[in-house]
C-alpha cells in the first residue's frame, strides 16, 4: 500500500471529481493517501470537500482531505496532478460562441471541421491554454517529479502544447474509446471476446483493429451497415451518437469505424444546420453539439450541481446521515444515466472508467494495466510528426508508459484526410496562441466555409478579442 499525494484542480466540477474520490477509495494501494482539491468557486469546493469526505469515511478508507483556492498550495508537494478545470466555466464558452453567431458563424467560430465538440475551443480559448503552461510551470517549481494527468479540454491542444514546452512529466486522457463497446454489443459480440485498438489525435480516434479469437470483425459491421436504415436510428440522448447514421456514413469513406466523439468531430457535411445535424445524429436533438443538444447536457449538469449543493448542506446539518442513500434517493429524478452513475459510486465492484486513479496504482504499485493516452506520436502513427500527441493504447506500470504496436497501421485515407488536417488545425490555433496573435484567428476563418468576406471575419476576431479582456 502506497501513500501519495494526489491534487484535483478544478475540483468543483462536482460529477468528475466524486467520480475520482470514488476510484480511490476502491483502490486498496492508494488508501492512505492524500488528496487535495483546488478551486476557485469556493461553493462548490466545500461541497465537493464535505461529499468527499463523507464518501471516503462511509467506504471505509483512510483518504485524507484538504481544500484551496490556491494553485501553488494544491501543486506543492504533489505526487499527481489532475486538471479538470475550464477556466471562465460554461459561461464564457457560451459568451464566446453568441458573438460568432452574431457575426453569422452557426455555434460560433470555433466550430471548425474536425473540432465540432461544444467546449473544445482552441482558436479563443487562450485562457485555458495559458492555465495549462501555469500548471506546468507550478510543477516544475513546486512538484518537479510529479505527473500531470490532463482531463480538461482541449486534451489535444493541451497535451501537445505542455509537452513541447515544458519537461514535466505528462498524460492526457479521454474516455470516449468505451464506445468499442457499444459497436460490439450492437454487433452480439461479448467484450470479453474482443481484441480491440483505437488510434487517433484526441476526438479523432478509429477502431483499426476490431477481432474475436484471431478473427476479423469488420465483415460483421460490414453486414450491418448494408442493412442500416438511417430512418429507424432514435437515440435515448444526444450524446447516444455512436451507431448514428453519421458513424455508417464515415466508415464508407475512411474505411475504419469512427469512435466516440470522432463522431461528432467530422465534416462539414454533417454540421451545416439543425436539419442536417438531425439527418445523421437523430431527431430532435442533433448530436449533443447543437444547440438542443447542448442545452439539454447543461440543464442535466445544472440540476447535478444544484443536487451536489443541496447534498453537501445536508450532510453538513445532519452529518450523521448517510450519503449513500441520500445520493440514490436524490438521483431518482434525473435522467437514466446520472441515476446509475449515482448508484456505482458505492459499488465496490465497478470503478467509474475514468483512467486517472488506475493510472496512478499502475504507476505507484506496479499493477500493471492498458489504458488509451494521450502522449507525443514519437513513431506510433506512422506518417504523423513525432511531437504531436496522438491517442493511443498503452501498457502502463511502474516502469512508465509503453505504446502498443499500432497493428495494423491506419490506412493513408485516415491519415491523409482526417488526421493531417486536424493537425494542421491544431498548429495553426498553437502558433496563434504562442503568437498572442488575433490576426493569425482571421487567417484559419478565411477558409471557413461560412465566411463570406474579410470584414465578416475581422470583425468577428475583433469583437471576441477586444471585448473580453481576462478571458483571452
Amino acid at each position: 500500500m502506497s501513500a501519495v499525494n494526489i491534487c484535483i484542480i478544478g475540483a468543483g466540477s462536482a460529477v468528475f471529481s466524486l467520480r475520482l474520490v470514488s476510484d480511490i477509495c476502491k483502490t486498496k494501494g492508494l488508501h492512505k493517501s492524500k488528496v487535495t482539491l483546488m478551486d476557485i468557486d469556493e461553493g462548490r469546493l466545500e461541497a465537493v470537500h464535505v461529499l468527499a469526505s463523507k464518501l471516503a469515511e462511509e467506504m471505509k478508507t483512510d483518504l485524507k482531505f484538504s481544500k484551496t483556492t490556491e494553485l501553488e498550495e494544491a501543486v506543492a508537494g504533489s505526487d499527481f496532478v489532475i486538471n479538470t478545470a475550464l477556466v471562465g466555466g460554461h459561461g464564457f464558452l457560451d459568451r464566446i460562441r453568441t458573438i460568432g453567431e452574431k457575426h453569422g458563424y452557426y455555434r460560433g467560430i470555433d466550430t471548425q471541421e474536425f473540432n465540432m465538440v461544444s467546449d473544445y475551443y482552441t482558436l479563443t480559448n487562450w485562457n485555458q491554454l495559458s492555465f495549462f503552461l501555469k500548471i506546468a510551470e507550478t510543477m516544475e517549481r513546486l512538484a518537479p517529479e510529479a505527473w500531470m494527468l490532463q482531463a480538461a479540454n482541449p486534451v489535444f491542444e493541451g497535451t501537445t502544447l505542455i509537452r513541447r514546452k515544458s519537461k514535466i512529466r505528462m498524460i492526457g486522457f479521454c474516455h470516449g474509446h468505451y464506445d468499442v463497446m457499444e459497436v460490439a454489443e450492437t454487433l452480439g459480440v461479448h467484450k470479453d471476446e474482443l481484441d480491440w485498438q483505437v488510434a487517433g489525435v484526441n476526438h479523432g480516434i478509429w477502431l483499426n483493429r476490431f477481432r474475436r479469437r484471431g478473427e476479423d470483425l469488420y465483415p460483421l459491421f460490414e453486414k450491418y451497415a448494408s442493412k442500416f436504415d438511417a430512418s429507424e436510428f432514435r437515440p435515448s440522448n444526444p450524446f447516444n451518437i455512436q451507431m448514428s447514421p453519421a458513424t455508417i456514413d464515415m466508415y464508407s469513406f475512411y474505411g475504419l469505424v469512427p469512435i466516440g466523439d470522432t463522431v461528432r468531430n467530422s465534416g462539414w457535411k454533417y454540421h451545416y444546420d439543425q436539419d442536417t445535424l438531425e439527418k445523421w445524429y437523430g431527431s430532435p436533438w442533433g448530436s449533443p453539439d447543437s444547440e438542443l443538444g447542448w442545452k439539454w447536457y447543461k440543464e442535466q449538469l445544472g440540476e447535478v450541481t444544484n443536487a451536489t449543493l443541496a447534498l453537501s448542506k445536508a450532510i453538513e446539518q445532519f452529518p450523521g446521515a448517510s450519503l449513500e442513500k441520500l445520493i440514490i434517493e436524490g438521483s431518482k429524478g434525473l435522467s437514466g444515466d446520472f441515476a446509475r452513475e449515482a448508484a456505482q459510486l458505492y459499488d465496490r465492484n465497478s470503478m467509474s472508467g475514468e483512467q486517472h486513479i488506475p493510472f496512478i496504482d499502475a504507476i505507484v504499485n506496479g499493477n500493471s494495466a492498458r489504458f488509451i493516452v494521450n502522449t507525443l506520436n514519437q513513431g506510433a502513427i506512422k506518417g504523423i510528426d513525432d511531437d504531436v500527441a496522438v491517442e493511443v493504447p498503452a501498457i502502463v506500470d511502474s516502469d512508465g508508459i509503453h505504446i502498443e504496436e499500432i497493428e495494423p497501421a491506419l490506412p493513408e485515407r485516415v491519415v491523409q484526410w482526417y488526421l493531417k488536417p486536424r493537425i494542421l488545425r491544431m498548429e495553426w490555433a498553437l502558433e496563434a496562441f504562442n503568437e498572442r496573435n488575433p490576426e493569425l484567428i482571421i487567417e484559419i476563418l478565411l477558409r471557413d466555409p461560412r465566411t463570406k468576406s474579410y470584414e465578416q471575419a475581422k470583425a468577428v476576431v475583433g469583437e471576441i478579442f477586444d471585448s473580453e479582456g481576462e478571458y483571452v
